[in-house]
């Protein structure tokens, strides 16, 4: 698991321009596909060949002008608890204020590794203004310019010498099949995590990670071995506010980087929510296979069209999604809870599959031929030869003269009939396509 840094300060002293120029040495994927939000908050980045998870708690919650102070003591807050390495940043034009002096306060009390930054230093004119915020006690101030670049390569040199290792050791098993259980606060994660171990015979000690991540429980089912990763603990005892929601995404992240399955939970009496599609969106931006478990379907009056109704919503509501299965559930009583597992099996299954390299290319040829790409600039498209790289998910190369002329409509037919032809129709795969001298 990535170590996690954690972007704080008050309002308008370069939060997000500091995330973006960072976040633009290791960007996460970009899915170009209707219904998949761009709006990230957080970035998969990389320093000196350190990968890390980076979080702009700027973005999280606007701050009023009324409850500033309050709702930068709470994401101070939970940037102590969530993440490795915090980075705070205070704005050199505005000065040392009361509200950067309060942030400093409530970081005094961690031992987490804090990074002061003085932002806006944009040369040599500026340099004295780092002077005045000698008066927080503080050692070591970094003097930067996120617009510009300027003393960023100083910065992120020392943070990538302290930068944990990623996350704690875990066994490798690759028998054993990782289910992360995600979702927003009050989906009834914890009521299935209960009910899912409260059903296994054969349950092996809990496994702890670090203080502020989940229990990751090891157990048995039917003789097929099994990770639940439980994100349900994470907030269970916190002294934080669970209204500051948006900040689940964080406990997606790491949820999400150690496993092959995410259990994605939706409110049957609510829907699917914006915040569902963003968990739904950082899965498939990181390649985990999807499970749409909507849950507390006792509490919903049915008829014949009730089903049909849901997976209607939810499928226009996460069309980056439609290959995902769907189940309805109730945590609470038990219903259809073992079918889960059905599913977890099935799409375990096409997640590692791999398919022979020669069957492959006959089969791509007489897709293409079915329906041939249009040309560009009067010439065809050229399609040399396909091979699938790696699975968790299913990746593909495909090498081709003019890489950059496949036109999106055309790949996403190819992304289709590879999924139909050679059953990997509840997965997500990557299809890349290369030049032929590549």
């Amino acid at each position: 698991m990535k170590p996690v840094i954690a972007i704080i300060g008050r309002p308008n002293v370069g939060k997000s321009t500091l995330f973006n120029r960072l976040a633009g040495r290791g960007k996460a994927i970009v899915i170009d596909e209707p219904g998949a939000t761009r709006d990230r908050n957080y970035a998969e980045g990389n320093w000196n060949d350190r990968p890390f998870t980076l979080i702009d708690t700027g973005g999280f919650e606007p701050a009023s002008a009324v409850e500033i102070l309050v709702q930068m003591r709470e994401q101070t807050t939970l940037a102590i608890e969530e993440a490795d390495i915090i980075l705070f940043l205070m704005d050199g034009r505005d000065g040392l204020t009361h509200a950067d002096q309060e942030i400093a306060r409530l970081l005094r009390l961690t031992e987490k590794k804090v990074f002061f930054v003085v932002n806006k230093i944009d040369g040599p004119r500026h340099e004295t203004l780092v002077s005045e915020f000698y008066r927080l006690g503080i050692d070591t101030f970094y003097a930067i310019s996120a617009q510009h670049g300027q003393g960023l390569d100083e910065l992120m040199d020392a943070v990538a010498e302290n930068l944990p290792a990623g996350g704690p050791v875990r066994e490798v098993d690759e028998d054993r099949i990782r289910i992360a259980v995600i979702g927003r606060p009050n989906v009834g994660k914890s009521s299935l995590v209960n009910r899912i171990l409260g059903y296994e015979r054969t349950i092996a000690n809990p496994v702890p990670g670090t203080t502020r991540d989940a229990i990751d429980t090891p157990f048995t089912r039917n003789g097929k071995r099994f990770l639940l990763i439980d994100t349900a603990g994470i907030r269970r005892k916190s002294r934080i506010s669970l209204t500051l929601e948006k900040y689940t995404i964080v406990q997606a992240i790491k949820a999400i980087d150690q496993a092959d399955i995410a259990l994605i939970l939706i409110d049957a009496q609510e829907g699917i929510s914006e915040q569902d599609v963003k968990i739904a969106g950082l899965a498939m931006e990181h390649g985990t296979a999807c499970i749409l478990v909507v849950n507390k379907w006792d509490l919903i009056k049915k008829d014949n069209s009730t089903i049909g109704t849901h997976v209607e919503n939810i499928r226009y509501n996460s069309k980056f999604l439609e290959f995902a299965p769907i189940i309805f559930v109730s945590a609470l009583s038990g219903q259809r809870v073992t079918k889960i597992f059905d599913l977890v099996e099935r799409v375990y299954a096409q997640y590692t599959k791999r398919v022979e390299t020669g069957e492959l290319n006959r089969k791509i040829r007489e897709i293409i031929e079915m329906n041939p790409p249009p040309g560009r600039q009067s010439r065809p498209h050229i399609f040399n030869y396909i091979t699938q790289v790696a699975i968790k998910p299913p990746t593909f190369v495909l090498f081709v003269r003019n890489p950059d002329g496949i036109h999106f409509s055309y790949e996403r037919y190819l992304v289709n009939r590879i999924r139909e032809t050679f059953g990997f129709a509840e997965v997500p795969i990557r299809l890349f396509f290369r030049n032929k001298g590549e």
